[in-house]
């Protein structure tokens, strides 16, 4: 018998190498490089084209015309900083300052705390939850001119509700656009009804993400709730708060319908004695009824930068919640 061994095979004889010079062509070269790095920015450049046409360049020439004494035919004269130190002096100006301030502490930090409780409800396990969450959208998709008219109408001093409900405790009707403090107190509460809903569903939509496990560690470990929630919540909403902070400091530092539609006067004076007028009713009366352009635009930067400091405070105030990082 004779025994056949296969022969092992050959290994595969490599090819001839082609030269540096025969190599073909890579591909995309420096220009897909080039369009990787510069294909970004040109998707965002337009919102930055727009934020410029509509944005820095009216800023600038605010800044402009608030060095001018600028009038509605175009007659201007360089004043330089005379606009502000006049402002500076300026009682009606202050006055709007000290309204549109405490209007914003009346209005917001009740809004705060009541948006962080109603969350923390909406966030427990409750029948018709959906319900409820959709229902604290409800006033924000009214229109804030339906909503004034309608809390005007509520503070109104012969027949509005609130004075009717009052009168069953024995107090006298109140005239709630005649003195500083009910005026505030109204035009408050017209605020608070309006972005409380809307501040309490961006609080639950970061409550959702806040992990299980940590509520059942502290649970174990013999937490309350309530400790659960300044524990564990609180600090864990830090980034949120501080947006909301943001948002509701702009806009109550630059509140204008509500006061404007309370008062129901279109002279922007806030009542008799300018008692709400805010500095936004400021800016508009003095450009649109006294066609000051640049008193207005001195008086628009004093408001930004009341907005800066206002934030900056806030953010000082928030970021200490749960100890600062």
């Amino acid at each position: 018998m004779t025994l056949h061994v296969d022969s092992p095979a050959a290994p595969p004889q490599p090819g001839p190498r082609r030269s540096a010079g025969a190599r073909g062509p890579q591909r995309g070269g420096g220009w897909a490089r080039f369009d990787l790095r510069a294909t970004p920015y040109f998707l965002v450049s337009p919102y930055f084209l727009l934020f410029a046409i509509f944005g820095v360049f009216p800023l600038g020439y605010t800044l402009w015309v608030s060095l001018h004494d600028w009038e509605l035919a175009g007659d201007k004269s360089f004043v330089g900083l005379e606009n502000y130190i006049e402002l500076i002096t300026d009682e009606a100006f202050w006055n709007a300052v000290i309204n549109t301030l405490g209007m914003f502490v009346m209005s917001t930090i009740p809004q705060l705390v009541l948006a962080l409780v109603l969350a923390n409800a909406l966030n427990k396990r409750i029948r018709g939850r959906l319900f409820f969450r959709l229902g604290v959208l409800l006033p924000l998709i009214t229109s804030v001119v339906a909503v004034a008219v309608v809390f005007t109408q509520l503070y109104g001093r012969d027949y509005g509700m609130i004075n009717w409900f009052l009168g069953l405790f024995g107090t006298d009707a109140i005239n709630w656009q005649n003195e500083k403090w009910s005026a505030w107190i109204a035009i408050s509460t017209m605020i608070d009804w309006r972005w409380t809903g809307y501040n309490a569903i961006i609080l639950l939509a970061a409550m959702q993400t806040i992990p299980k496990d940590l509520y059942e560690a502290a649970s174990i470990d013999g937490a309350t709730a309530r400790r659960q929630f300044w524990q564990i919540t609180i600090p864990m909403l830090r980034p949120t708060l501080i947006f909301i902070v943001f948002i509701s400091t702009i806009g109550g530092l630059t509140l204008f319908t509500e006061p404007v539609m309370f008062d129901g006067n279109p002279t922007m004076s806030g009542g008799a004695t300018g008692q709400y007028q805010t500095v936004a009713m400021f800016i508009v009366k003095e450009a649109f009824r006294d066609f000051d352009f640049g008193y207005a635009s001195a008086a628009a930067w004093m408001l930004f930068a009341l907005i800066l400091v206002g934030t900056l405070i806030n953010y000082s105030f928030t970021r200490r919640i749960g100890g600062s990082k």
